[in-house]
Formats: C-alpha cells, sequence, structure tokens
C-alpha cells in the first residue's frame, strides 16, 4: 500500500510539471508575441509644427552663488550667480545605473513642480521603436515640457520638438564589457537566440563565438551587442571602421552636454551639480536595482578582452567621451572634486542611517513591503533592494521613501499609467511560480 501511495505520489508531481511546463511554455510564448506587437512602432501622423515655449516652469527659480575657482584671474572671495536648470533630457541607457539617476530627476521635478514628458501605459517610449512625440502622454503639438527621462531609443529630431531649445542634454555610459555581462544575465531570457547556446555558462560559450549564435534579425538581439550605440538611435550591427560609426559618435558629441560614467558615478554627479547648477541636497541617492553578488559572472580577462572586440563600437564610444569625462574633472578641479565627493558619500551615509532598515540592500525575498519590491528580470529575484525604517522621524519620512522607491512604483506616484508594464509583471510572476 505504502509502495503504491509513493508511486501515486510520483505520477501526481509528474503530471503536474508537465501541466505547469505546458501552461509556462503557452504563456511565455503567448505574451512573447503580444509584447513584440505592443513594442512595434505605431503609426503616426504628420503633427503640426509649433515653437515649444522657452520653458514651462512654474516659478523660475532662484539664483544661487556659484564659487568661481580659477584664482588665478579672480580674486578667492569673487562669486558668481547662476541660475539652477530646470530642462534636461537625459537619455537613460540600459544597465548603467540609470534608474539611481531616474530617482534623482523624479525628486528634483517634484521639488520645482516641474513638467514631466512621460510614456503612456508602460514605462519606456515603446522602445526599441525610435522615439516619437506622439508617444507622449497626452501630448499636443506645442505643449511644453521640462524633464524627459525614460528609456527611449534615441531620436534627436522628435525630443527637440518636445523640449525648449536651451534644454540641457546629459547621459551616462558604462565600461561595455561590464555592461555586456549586465544585459546578457538581465535580458538573457528574453532573447530567443541564447535559448540555444548548450551548457550553464551560456555567456561564455556566446562569446566563444558569438558570430555563430548572434542573429542581427533576431528578437531583442539588439540586447547583446553594441546596446549603448543602439541606444542612441545608432545602427549596432556596423563594422569598427565604417565611417558611420565615427559620425555617430560626433553626433553624440555635439548633442550631450555631460557624457556621465558609471564607474566614477560619484564624480559624475558633481559634475552635473556644477554643469546643472543644482545643490548637494539634489543629489542624494541610493543605489537602485543593484544586483546580488552572486549573480555577477565575475569576466576573465580573457572574456573581458572576448566582450570588448563583440563590442567594439561601445568601446569606442566609451573610450571617446572617457577622454572628455577626465577633460571636466581637470577642469573642475582635482582637490575640489575629490572635496565634494567626500562630502557626497558623507551626506549619502547619513541618509543611509536615518533611512534604510539594517543600513543596506537585502535580497527580493527579504524586502517587507511588497510595495518596495524593484523589478526583477525574467526567471529569477536577483536585484536587491530595501527595506525603510518604521521610526524614521517626520523630516526625514518623505525623502526617505522617495529615495527608496523603485522605478515603476516612483512612475505610478507620479501619475504613469503602467498596464503593459503590469501586465507583464503579472505574467513574470506566474513564470517564477
Amino acid at each position: 500500500m505504502c509502495l503504491f501511495g509513493t508511486m501515486g505520489g510520483q505520477q501526481r508531481r509528474q503530471w503536474r510539471s508537465m501541466y505547469k511546463g505546458l501552461v509556462l511554455g503557452t504563456l511565455v510564448t503567448s505574451c512573447m508575441i503580444l509584447m513584440y506587437c505592443l513594442s512595434a512602432p505605431e503609426t503616426h501622423f504628420d503633427l503640426p509644427e509649433i515653437p515649444v515655449p522657452y520653458s514651462c516652469a512654474h516659478h523660475p527659480s532662484q539664483p544661487r552663488v556659484l564659487p568661481i575657482t580659477n584664482s588665478s584671474h579672480h580674486a578667492k572671495d569673487q562669486a558668481a550667480l547662476c541660475r539652477p536648470k530646470v530642462d534636461v533630457m537625459f537619455m537613460k541607457t540600459h544597465k548603467t545605473a540609470s534608474s539611481t539617476l531616474l530617482n534623482i530627476l523624479f525628486r528634483f521635478g517634484e521639488k520645482h513642480r516641474l513638467k514631466f514628458a512621460f510614456p503612456t501605459s508602460r514605462n519606456d517610449f515603446f522602445y526599441p521603436s525610435p522615439f516619437q512625440r506622439s508617444q507622449v502622454k497626452d501630448y499636443k503639438p506645442g505643449m511644453c515640457f521640462n524633464i524627459i527621462c525614460n528609456h527611449m531609443r534615441f531620436n534627436a529630431l522628435e525630443v527637440a520638438k518636445v523640449l525648449p531649445i536651451d534644454t540641457s542634454y546629459i547621459t551616462i555610459l558604462r565600461d561595455p564589457a561590464e555592461l555586456f555581462e549586465s544585459s546578457f544575465h538581465y535580458f538573457g531570457r528574453q532573447v530567443p537566440l541564447t535559448w540555444k547556446i548548450p551548457g550553464v555558462d551560456k555567456l561564455t560559450e556566446f562569446l566563444r563565438d558569438p558570430h555563430y549564435y548572434f542573429d542581427p534579425e533576431g528578437l531583442y538581439s539588439f540586447y547583446l551587442k553594441n546596446l549603448l550605440f543602439f541606444d542612441f538611435g545608432q545602427d549596432n550591427t556596423l563594422e569598427l571602421s565604417d565611417p558611420r560609426v565615427k559620425e555617430g559618435i560626433r553626433s553624440i558629441t555635439e548633442r550631450f552636454q555631460l557624457v556621465m560614467l558609471v564607474e566614477y558615478f560619484e564624480e559624475s554627479l558633481i559634475l552635473l551639480k556644477d554643469a546643472l547648477c543644482w545643490k548637494m541636497d539634489d543629489l542624494l541617492f541610493f543605489k537602485l536595482n543593484a544586483r546580488k553578488v552572486s549573480t555577477v559572472s565575475k569576466l576573465t580577462p580573457e572574456l573581458r578582452a572576448k566582450a570588448l572586440e563583440w563590442n567594439s563600437i561601445d568601446w569606442e564610444l566609451y573610450q571617446h567621451f572617457n577622454i572628455s569625462f577626465w577633460r571636466k574633472v581637470e577642469a573642475y578641479g582635482r582637490q575640489r572634486m575629490e572635496n565634494d565627493v567626500a562630502e557626497l558619500r558623507r551626506r549619502n551615509s547619513e541618509m543611509s542611517a536615518i533611512c534604510i532598515e539594517g543600513g543596506h540592500a537585502v535580497e527580493a525575498g527579504n524586502i517587507q513591503d511588497t510595495a518596495m519590491q524593484p523589478w526583477q528580470p525574467l526567471g529569477e529575484k536577483s536585484i536587491m533592494g530595501y527595506n525603510l525604517k518604521k521610526n524614521v522621524d517626520k523630516t526625514h519620512r518623505k525623502l526617505c521613501h522617495k529615495m527608496l522607491t523603485p522605478e515603476l512604483q516612483y512612475l505610478t506616484e507620479l501619475g504613469v499609467n503602467l498596464w503593459i508594464t503590469n501586465l507583464w509583471g503579472h505574467v513574470r510572476d506566474i513564470i517564477n511560480w
């Protein structure tokens, strides 16, 4: 009797496994088709050309004193006035700490009652389709916006029709080898061409012979080759020697006043503060969307070299802006930069002690408030989050909550209807069942 019971239990588990596989397979296939259709370019109509107002800030920000450090031409106590810039285009690249920067921009926009150009129904502007102003929520020609910062495939001409002419364009880059590892891990399961890669270590196998596995026409294949160049609206499959590569880098250089680097994130924020005439209070941050260390593949020197060779355009792009970045640091002043970075770290450390339970990020399963759960990659929960302290004083409670709020939840608080993103989120929860 016990033997029959055991066999019956095994049969039930087998049937349950088969049923689960069938359900999940059907859901994944259906949802991939649905999401592909929803991501397809919309039908665009010719919209009338109406000049964008100079700025639509509710109250022009008061000028603030900006120290001048060039003592060879000015007295040390001399000061200049600068007015905080409120019209900002942040080109949100993938896997580049951009969610942390987005949180900074959301808080700055709320503080100054600025108008965001948001997408509708999802958290991006129908990426990977090129940006069109018709994708902006409630857009009408001639409307005024201060900030646009959600994921898009950059389209300079269309973006310029949404924002004032003197808008500050900023973006951020990451070492292409590290970015490739992160993108392969985060998006890999969504890219069908990875499904045929054998073995457990798919990244290593892919880099062994990427040309064998890669299909430039494959669904979502852009996530796995020169993703930065693709995000900027360029052709990510070009050969490095193609003159269109240099032309693309030149156009990015001319358009963006500040290109930040993930590897020097705090230095980048100080340069941002200087370029936009912001305050140190505007830069406070907690690292959002960080992965568990155990899920990060440590690239050997050989794998790193292969990743850079495969993403050679992104590597060219990164090296170009790495040079201009350090020129800006030199112009700012090395000692001044060190002092300001130390001050920013001190302020962030203070906020961490005030806001975060335990003072550090925790794994998804240990986040007590489900409303503070970050978006997870398909099939696993590798993105960490935070627990807000329960006894935060009234002075800091609101700021703590906003600094810890994940991107999707913050967008919802700002009035964005994310029904497509939420639908896909429910499907992912079922897949992770």
